[in-house]
Parts: structure tokens; sequence; C-alpha cells
């Protein structure tokens, strides 16, 4: 998530100081994503510093206000034009979670998808909920225009991980189905191990 171009847009709006961006970031986006003061005066010293933000005063309540330059405009817009990179996906805990699980000694894997299931469907139902408060009354002002496109987009997530999860599961049955078919390799590490016309040579000498 980009709170520095967050906070850029923020501010083509107008100079603010740092608790109101932080309040405006969060509404527009719902508190999806909360930030702490911190985090925010830490960016605005960075964008200050890359001269894409800069101190303009204060406001009657003596806070310090910053306004955005022309090379953080031309930054902003950038952004707003550059499609995000889906080719170097961020590492997703669940997905790991499960490539881990696949053949771990003690695991049952199904139950680890079967209760991460429970858990999206609950957040899904969450969400929808949460999506029907934000369309009970019209959304009048962009900020909740925008705090609604984005519990849609967690909605539409949480489906695609559902149908994601479902989809691992029933590979799990085949696989295991195939492999109940499969005839065995014999007992002890040794028949793992050695080349795979072992099993029928032993079978011949056994004769």
């Amino acid at each position: 998530m980009s709170i520095r171009h967050g906070l850029l847009a923020l501010l083509e709006r107008g100079p603010r100081y740092g608790s109101r961006l932080r309040t405006e970031f969060e509404s527009r986006t719902g508190s999806t994503w909360p930030l702490n003061v911190g985090q925010v005066y830490t960016t605005l010293s960075r964008l200050e510093r890359d001269g894409m933000v800069v101190q303009d005063g204060a406001d009657d309540a003596g806070h310090d206000l910053y306004a955005i330059t022309d090379a953080g405009r031309t930054e902003l817009h950038t952004w707003f034009g550059t499609p995000v990179d889906r080719t170097h996906p961020p590492r997703d805990e669940l997905a790991i979670k499960l490539a881990m699980a696949v053949g771990a000694p003690g695991v049952d894997i199904r139950e680890v998808i079967q209760s991460q299931r429970r858990h999206t469907l609950k957040a899904m139902q969450d969400y929808t909920r949460l999506k029907a408060q934000a369309l009970a009354d019209v959304p009048s002002d962009r900020d909740e225009v925008a705090w609604l496109l984005v519990v849609e987009q967690l909605i539409f997530q949480a489906e695609a991980e559902a149908r994601w999860l479902d989809h691992c599961e029933s590979r799990l049955v085949r696989l295991a189905k195939a492999a109940a078919t499969e005839p065995s390799a014999g007992p002890g590490p040794a028949a793992t191990r050695g080349p795979a016309r072992a099993p029928a040579e032993r079978s011949h000498s056994q004769r």
C-alpha cells in the first residue's frame, strides 16, 4: 500500500497538517488500513526531502501545514497512470501455509483449509453487511464512494479466496484418490529410494 501516494492525493486538494491527513486517509479507506500520526509525519518528512511537499506555514490553531509541489503532482499523476505491478506479488501467508502443510507430519491439511474457509466466509459476511450499511444511505460524497469501492474490493477478494480454497480441497481429494489406486512400493525406506524397476525385480526373485 502506498501511503506516500495517498498523502500526495490528499494534499492535492489543498494544504493539510498531519492529523488531518491521517483522518482523511482513514475516512477514504474506512479505516481498513489504519495509520498512526508517526507514520504520517515520517512519510511527510521523506516527501519533503524528495521535493514533493513543502511546509506551508501554519493554520489558526498552530498546526504545521504541508503543501504539494509541482514535482509531487507529477509523481502523483504518474502513479495514477501506472498499473499496479502484479508480476511481483507480495507474500501471501495463506498460500505459504498451505504449501508448507502439504505432506507435513501430523497436519490435516483439509482441516486447515476448512478452518480458513470458515474464517474467510465470516469476513465476507461482515464486509457484505458493511456494504449494505453504506448503501442504506445513498453515498453522497467522495469519501463515502471511496469507502464503498474499498469494501467491495474486500468482498471480491474474500469470494476469490473462498473459491481458491474449494479448488485446493478438490485437488487434494483427487490426489488422495490417485495415490490410493497406485501400487504400493513396498515397506522400508529403500523402496522409496531405489530405482523405479526395483520393486518388479524383487517380485521376480521372490517367485
